[in-house]
């Protein structure tokens, strides 16, 4: 099953948290703190393998977690960091932001790229010990890690596509050329996947194409199979037009050339002004007065037209040859630029990222991420009261709350822990 597109949700680990410890220790008077910090969480890591060829796997598993950092614990011993999770995707797996569309990587090269990082160990209770404050009941939480629901497309990474309506003889072109043994039969849609061949010019040279599947009129707005497909042409340094110059399907080849680069355009305008060669194929069917008037045609658009015979390798040297020179003066396969993604999307566990409502009387904050800062700490001690105070004023909650109006003794509630304020 040839699977090109999937969506999933990718997690990075949380970071552990850290740990509330007293050195405990016979002869040893008053050891004071020792909580150690929390481990890092795992990142989540793309991995291009070019023993992938489809998307398969993603169709059937679709949430991808990275484990935890471990907490810290006593003797001032920090948490283990947590290994990161690697996910291998075929080579040209292009990652999009499943709600914004931004791409966030682009797996073209051998090159590892870290999609969603793991949140930092919190700090335990040693680092909060002062002069006056010798007995810190409290530590820092970890921090979550980066959670996404993503979308992979694979992109081929191929230096020339052949593009043209079904049954123009494509497949049967690559078969020649390359290695590829696609599907081939006399009738429309034969070719169901794009098929990778490595087409050899001269010792030491040689170029990737891919059999596009068969496009036809509408195929940017979904008609037909090859639409599916249109992506992996967005690729492509060249294009190789295949188009049936005999008219052998009671189509005009000069109307067919029209709409297939209309389709392109419509996909995506880069594709409009992409090189083209184009391949006059199914020639020994053709008149000469069908050859000469549709060379003239494609020569006075300003593209080169090769006549061939694909299954008897008809004029396919000459096409090769002419593919390697313009390929010579073409720049790289195309990579995509990473974006960055809205900050909305990952900022929810920013302290400066908070709601506050007054429901009854009562001050509700909302914040995500003060729930592991609550659950660090211990409301019966005055110290690690201060400290949670001390974070809501440095995340700004107490001066909306001042701004709101707020007067003392009306109750804060946060996270169903509420309370009264005093200035």
């Amino acid at each position: 099953m040839f699977v090109d597109k999937v969506k999933i949700r990718i997690k990075a680990g949380d970071g552990g948290n850290g740990a509330v410890s007293f050195h405990r220790e016979k002869y040893v008077a008053a050891g004071g703190p020792d909580g150690g910090d929390g481990g890092r969480g795992g990142d989540v890591v793309f991995v291009a393998d070019t023993n992938l060829s489809t998307l398969v796997d993603f169709k059937y598993k679709k949430r991808y977690f990275a484990q935890n950092g471990q907490p810290g614990s006593n003797k001032r011993s920090s948490g283990k960091s947590a290994s990161d999770l690697v996910i291998k995707v075929p080579k040209g797996t292009v990652v999009r932001h499943a709600e914004s569309g931004r791409v966030m990587a682009d797996l073209s090269t051998d090159e590892p790229v870290v999609v969603a990082r793991g949140g930092k160990g919190g700090w335990g209770n040693m680092h909060f010990a002062t002069a006056t404050r010798q007995v810190p009941r409290f530590s820092k939480p970890g921090l979550p890690g980066e959670e996404y629901e993503v979308v992979l497309e694979l992109k081929l990474l191929a230096d020339v596509g052949l593009v043209g309506y079904p049954n123009v003889g494509k497949s049967t072109l690559i078969s020649v050329v390359s290695a590829a043994k696609p599907e081939i039969a006399n009738y429309h849609f034969t070719t169901l996947t794009p098929v990778l061949g490595v087409v050899s010019v001269e010792e030491g040279k040689s170029f990737v194409m891919a059999d596009i599947p068969g496009l036809i009129e509408g195929a940017s707005e979904g008609v037909g199979l090859g639409h599916e497909f249109l992506r992996h042409v967005e690729r492509c340094r060249l294009i190789v037009h295949v188009v049936d110059v005999s008219g052998s399907e009671g189509r005009d080849p000069i109307d067919d050339f029209k709409k297939i680069n209309e389709e392109l355009a419509n996909f995506n305008e880069d594709l409009a002004s992409r090189p083209q060669i184009v391949a006059a194929n199914k020639c020994d069917m053709a008149t000469e007065e069908q050859l000469a008037g549709f060379r003239a045609f494609v020569e006075a658009q300003g593209y080169e037209m090769y006549e061939i015979c694909a299954p008897i390798a008809q004029g396919t040297k000459e096409l090769i040859y002419a593919v390697s020179r313009r390929l010579d003066t073409l720049p790289p396969i195309k990579q995509y630029e990473i974006e960055h993604v809205p900050l909305a999307e990952t900022e929810r566990f920013a302290r400066n990222v908070f709601d506050i409502r007054v429901e009854d009387g009562v001050y509700i904050v909302e914040a995500d991420w003060l729930m592991p800062t609550l659950g660090m700490v211990d409301m019966d001690d005055y110290e690690s009261l201060q400290y949670f105070q001390r974070v809501l004023r440095q995340s700004g909650i107490i001066d909306r709350l001042d701004e709101m109006g707020i007067q003392e003794g009306d109750t804060v509630s946060i996270l169903n822990f509420e309370f009264e304020y005093i200035r």
